[in-house]
Protein backbone atom coordinates (compact mmCIF):
# COMPACT_ATOMS: atom_id res chain seq x y z
CA UNK A 1 0.00 0.00 0.00
CA UNK A 2 3.18 2.45 0.57
CA UNK A 3 4.56 2.28 -3.21
CA UNK A 4 5.03 5.38 -5.04
CA UNK A 5 3.73 7.68 -2.21
CA UNK A 6 6.47 10.48 -2.55
CA UNK A 7 5.13 10.03 -6.43
CA UNK A 8 2.02 11.44 -5.53
CA UNK A 9 3.76 14.63 -3.05
CA UNK A 10 3.24 12.18 -0.40
CA UNK A 11 5.11 11.74 3.09
CA UNK A 12 4.84 8.11 4.48
CA UNK A 13 5.22 8.17 8.28
CA UNK A 14 4.78 4.94 8.70
CA UNK A 15 3.14 1.81 6.97
CA UNK A 16 -0.29 3.05 5.79
CA UNK A 17 0.19 6.48 7.11
CA UNK A 18 1.46 9.61 5.60
CA UNK A 19 0.49 13.24 4.92
CA UNK A 20 0.70 15.81 1.80
CA UNK A 21 1.31 19.42 2.05
CA UNK A 22 -0.68 21.06 -0.11
CA UNK A 23 0.39 24.29 -2.38
CA UNK A 24 -0.13 27.98 -1.56
CA UNK A 25 -0.95 27.48 2.26
CA UNK A 26 0.99 24.50 2.94
CA UNK A 27 -2.09 22.88 4.87
CA UNK A 28 -1.31 19.36 5.75
CA UNK A 29 -3.81 16.47 5.31
CA UNK A 30 -3.19 12.66 6.78
CA UNK A 31 -4.23 9.56 5.37
CA UNK A 32 -4.25 6.34 7.32
CA UNK A 33 -5.31 2.51 5.62
CA UNK A 34 -6.72 0.09 7.18
CA UNK A 35 -7.79 -3.69 6.05
CA UNK A 36 -11.03 -2.54 6.17
CA UNK A 37 -11.66 1.75 5.95
CA UNK A 38 -9.59 4.66 4.75
CA UNK A 39 -8.98 7.65 6.60
CA UNK A 40 -8.50 10.83 5.80
CA UNK A 41 -7.55 14.03 7.89
CA UNK A 42 -8.44 17.24 6.30
CA UNK A 43 -9.84 17.50 3.03
CA UNK A 44 -8.14 20.68 1.22
CA UNK A 45 -9.35 24.13 -0.08
CA UNK A 46 -11.63 23.52 -2.87
CA UNK A 47 -13.65 20.73 -4.44
CA UNK A 48 -10.76 20.66 -7.23
CA UNK A 49 -8.06 20.05 -4.56
CA UNK A 50 -10.61 17.42 -2.52
CA UNK A 51 -11.14 15.78 -5.97
CA UNK A 52 -7.19 15.42 -6.71
CA UNK A 53 -7.02 14.01 -3.03
CA UNK A 54 -9.20 11.66 -3.99
CA UNK A 55 -8.31 10.39 -7.27
CA UNK A 56 -4.11 10.48 -5.59
CA UNK A 57 -5.90 8.35 -2.84
CA UNK A 58 -7.58 5.67 -4.94
CA UNK A 59 -3.86 4.99 -6.87
CA UNK A 60 -2.02 5.01 -3.54
CA UNK A 61 -4.26 1.88 -1.93
CA UNK A 62 -5.12 -0.02 -5.31
CA UNK A 63 -8.60 2.04 -5.95
CA UNK A 64 -9.68 2.08 -2.52
CA UNK A 65 -12.38 4.98 -1.36
CA UNK A 66 -12.16 7.27 1.75
CA UNK A 67 -14.78 5.65 4.04
CA UNK A 68 -14.01 8.11 7.11
CA UNK A 69 -12.70 12.42 7.40
CA UNK A 70 -11.57 14.18 10.55
CA UNK A 71 -11.73 18.20 9.88
CA UNK A 72 -8.98 18.85 12.39
CA UNK A 73 -11.00 22.46 12.54
CA UNK A 74 -13.01 24.60 10.21
CA UNK A 75 -11.44 27.10 8.69
CA UNK A 76 -11.19 26.73 4.98
CA UNK A 77 -7.98 25.63 3.96
CA UNK A 78 -9.17 21.98 5.52
CA UNK A 79 -12.78 21.37 4.92
CA UNK A 80 -13.78 22.64 1.46
CA UNK A 81 -12.60 19.87 0.14
CA UNK A 82 -14.86 17.71 2.10
CA UNK A 83 -17.67 17.13 -0.84
CA UNK A 84 -15.45 15.22 -3.06
CA UNK A 85 -15.78 12.28 -1.35
CA UNK A 86 -18.99 10.84 -1.81
CA UNK A 87 -20.29 8.43 1.41
CA UNK A 88 -17.28 8.65 3.73
CA UNK A 89 -18.75 9.33 7.39
CA UNK A 90 -17.02 12.93 8.61
CA UNK A 91 -16.36 13.51 11.98
CA UNK A 92 -15.26 17.25 13.89
CA UNK A 93 -15.26 18.25 17.50
CA UNK A 94 -18.43 19.19 19.11
CA UNK A 95 -20.19 22.13 17.55
CA UNK A 96 -18.02 21.99 14.24
CA UNK A 97 -21.28 20.57 12.24
CA UNK A 98 -23.56 23.92 13.67
CA UNK A 99 -21.12 26.57 12.82
CA UNK A 100 -20.45 25.17 9.45
CA UNK A 101 -24.10 25.27 8.48
CA UNK A 102 -24.31 28.53 9.92
CA UNK A 103 -21.50 30.22 8.71
CA UNK A 104 -20.64 29.18 5.13
CA UNK A 105 -21.09 32.60 4.08
CA UNK A 106 -18.02 33.99 6.29
CA UNK A 107 -15.72 30.62 5.24
CA UNK A 108 -16.54 31.85 1.50
CA UNK A 109 -15.45 35.23 2.58
CA UNK A 110 -12.95 34.08 4.06
CA UNK A 111 -11.03 31.79 1.15
CA UNK A 112 -12.05 34.81 -1.39
CA UNK A 113 -10.06 36.93 1.15
CA UNK A 114 -6.79 34.91 1.03
CA UNK A 115 -6.84 34.08 -2.61
CA UNK A 116 -9.23 31.24 -3.42
CA UNK A 117 -11.06 31.91 -6.95
CA UNK A 118 -14.35 33.42 -5.72
CA UNK A 119 -16.20 30.44 -8.23
CA UNK A 120 -14.63 27.83 -6.52
CA UNK A 121 -15.27 29.18 -3.01
CA UNK A 122 -18.93 29.63 -3.75
CA UNK A 123 -18.80 26.23 -5.39
CA UNK A 124 -17.20 24.60 -2.58
CA UNK A 125 -19.54 25.87 0.47
CA UNK A 126 -22.71 24.93 -1.49
CA UNK A 127 -21.88 21.20 -1.10
CA UNK A 128 -20.61 21.90 2.15
CA UNK A 129 -20.67 18.73 4.25
CA UNK A 130 -20.91 19.14 7.71
CA UNK A 131 -20.07 16.58 10.16
CA UNK A 132 -22.13 13.66 10.88
CA UNK A 133 -20.31 12.37 14.38
CA UNK A 134 -19.26 14.50 16.71
CA UNK A 135 -16.79 14.22 19.28
CA UNK A 136 -16.64 15.70 22.52
CA UNK A 137 -14.08 13.92 24.59
CA UNK A 138 -12.55 11.06 22.29
CA UNK A 139 -13.52 8.54 20.10
CA UNK A 140 -11.84 5.34 18.82
CA UNK A 141 -12.35 4.40 15.06
CA UNK A 142 -11.47 1.02 13.71
CA UNK A 143 -10.53 0.82 10.14
CA UNK A 144 -9.31 -3.17 10.33
CA UNK A 145 -6.37 -4.15 11.64
CA UNK A 146 -5.70 -0.61 13.05
CA UNK A 147 -7.34 1.52 15.82
CA UNK A 148 -6.94 5.09 15.91
CA UNK A 149 -8.18 7.96 18.51
CA UNK A 150 -10.08 11.41 17.71
CA UNK A 151 -9.23 13.84 20.40
CA UNK A 152 -11.18 16.70 21.07
CA UNK A 153 -8.52 18.74 22.52
CA UNK A 154 -9.63 22.16 22.19
CA UNK A 155 -10.07 25.06 21.90
CA UNK A 156 -7.43 26.47 21.07
CA UNK A 157 -6.39 27.63 17.24
CA UNK A 158 -10.45 27.94 17.19
CA UNK A 159 -13.51 26.71 19.33
CA UNK A 160 -13.64 23.04 17.43
CA UNK A 161 -10.24 21.52 17.24
CA UNK A 162 -9.93 17.75 16.43
CA UNK A 163 -6.52 16.26 16.83
CA UNK A 164 -5.84 12.02 15.42
CA UNK A 165 -3.71 10.02 16.94
CA UNK A 166 -2.56 7.09 15.46
CA UNK A 167 -0.45 4.15 16.62
CA UNK A 168 2.19 2.71 14.27
CA UNK A 169 5.09 0.91 14.58
CA UNK A 170 5.99 1.25 18.06
CA UNK A 171 5.36 4.81 17.94
CA UNK A 172 2.44 7.32 18.12
CA UNK A 173 1.90 9.80 15.43
CA UNK A 174 -0.52 13.21 16.16
CA UNK A 175 -1.84 15.18 13.61
CA UNK A 176 -2.41 18.18 15.50
CA UNK A 177 -4.40 20.45 13.04
CA UNK A 178 -3.20 24.40 13.63
CA UNK A 179 -2.70 23.72 17.44
CA UNK A 180 0.54 23.19 15.92
CA UNK A 181 2.21 25.54 13.05
CA UNK A 182 5.77 25.01 11.74
CA UNK A 183 6.25 26.65 8.96
CA UNK A 184 5.54 29.95 10.65
CA UNK A 185 3.70 31.43 13.62
CA UNK A 186 0.43 30.05 15.13
CA UNK A 187 -2.21 31.98 13.21
CA UNK A 188 -5.04 33.23 16.02
CA UNK A 189 -7.58 34.49 14.05
CA UNK A 190 -10.49 36.53 15.40
CA UNK A 191 -11.82 32.59 16.28
CA UNK A 192 -9.33 31.68 18.06
CA UNK A 193 -9.10 31.19 22.17
CA UNK A 194 -5.78 32.32 22.95
CA UNK A 195 -6.54 31.74 26.71
CA UNK A 196 -6.58 28.07 26.25
CA UNK A 197 -4.53 27.22 23.61
CA UNK A 198 -1.63 26.44 25.74
CA UNK A 199 -3.54 23.47 27.89
CA UNK A 200 -4.68 22.67 24.27
CA UNK A 201 -0.92 21.58 23.43
CA UNK A 202 -0.41 20.04 26.92
CA UNK A 203 -3.70 17.82 26.41
CA UNK A 204 -1.80 16.99 22.80
CA UNK A 205 1.28 16.20 24.82
CA UNK A 206 -0.12 14.34 27.00
CA UNK A 207 -2.31 12.08 24.25
CA UNK A 208 1.37 11.39 22.03
CA UNK A 209 3.66 11.44 24.98
CA UNK A 210 7.63 12.22 24.48
CA UNK A 211 7.92 10.03 21.38
CA UNK A 212 5.55 11.13 19.12
CA UNK A 213 5.59 11.96 16.09
CA UNK A 214 4.19 15.67 16.09
CA UNK A 215 2.23 16.40 12.29
CA UNK A 216 1.71 20.04 12.48
CA UNK A 217 -1.64 21.90 10.29
CA UNK A 218 1.17 23.70 8.74
CA UNK A 219 4.56 22.84 8.15
CA UNK A 220 7.02 19.78 8.83
CA UNK A 221 6.55 17.55 11.45
CA UNK A 222 8.04 18.29 15.22
CA UNK A 223 8.71 16.57 17.94
CA UNK A 224 7.82 16.78 21.72
CA UNK A 225 10.12 19.26 22.59
CA UNK A 226 8.83 21.85 19.49
CA UNK A 227 5.67 21.49 20.44
CA UNK A 228 6.32 22.33 24.24
CA UNK A 229 8.57 24.99 23.15
CA UNK A 230 5.55 26.51 20.93
CA UNK A 231 3.16 26.36 23.62
CA UNK A 232 5.88 28.37 25.89
CA UNK A 233 5.62 30.96 23.04
CA UNK A 234 1.86 31.02 23.21
CA UNK A 235 1.41 31.39 26.79
CA UNK A 236 3.95 34.21 26.61
CA UNK A 237 2.29 36.06 23.98
CA UNK A 238 -0.95 35.22 24.79
CA UNK A 239 -0.08 36.48 28.42
CA UNK A 240 -1.27 32.85 29.98
CA UNK A 241 0.26 31.23 32.95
Amino acid sequence: MDVGWEEFGWERLADGVGRRRLPIWDATVGLVVGEEAVLLYDTGSTLREGTELRTQIEALTGGRRVTHIALSHPHFDHVLGTAAFAGAEVYGAVGVDALLRREGSELMADAVRQGVDAFAAAEAVDVLVAPHHVVSGEWTLDLGGRQVLLANVGPGHTAHDLALLVPAGGREIVFCGDLVEESGEPQAGPDAITSRWPDALDRLLRLGGEDAVYVPGHGATVDATFVRHQREELARRFSVA
